[in-house]
C-alpha cells in the first residue's frame, strides 16, 4: 500500500511540474555578391530581430561570406547588406522556416 501511495505521489509531482518549452536554435549563412556574381569583401551584413528590433552586424571577408548563429526559431529576422552607399534588397528569415541552417545570399547592385 505504501509503495502504491509513493508511486502515485511521484506521478502527481511530475505532472504538476511546469513543462519547459524547448527553444529551437538555428543559424543563417550566405554570400554577398555584386550584380555580376563577384564576392564583395568588406560588406556589412545586418540581421534584425523583428520582435525586439535588435540589429547585429557582420563584416564579410575576401570570400564575401557571413554567418549568424544562435538565432531563435520562433522569431522572424530580416537581412540586408551594405557596401559603400549601396544596399541589397531586404530578405526575411521566417519563423515558419523550420530548417536549422539556412543559406540566404544577398546581391548589392554594383558592377
Amino acid at each position: 500500500m505504501l509503495k502504491r501511495v509513493f508511486h502515485l505521489s511521484a506521478m502527481l509531482i511530475l505532472v504538476a511540474l511546469p513543462s519547459v518549452p524547448q527553444i529551437e536554435i538555428r543559424s543563417v549563412t550566405g554570400v554577398v555578391t555584386d550584380r555580376n556574381g563577384n564576392t564583395v569583401r568588406g560588406a556589412v551584413v545586418q540581421l534584425e530581430n523583428t520582435a525586439s528590433l535588435l540589429v547585429v552586424s557582420y563584416l564579410t571577408g575576401s570570400d564575401g561570406r557571413y554567418r549568424f548563429n544562435r538565432l531563435y526559431g520562433d522569431v522572424d529576422y530580416t537581412l540586408k547588406a551594405k557596401y559603400q552607399c549601396y544596399w541589397s534588397k531586404r530578405k526575411t528569415l521566417s519563423k515558419f522556416d523550420s530548417r536549422k541552417q539556412r543559406q540566404i545570399d544577398l546581391v548589392i547592385p554594383i558592377e
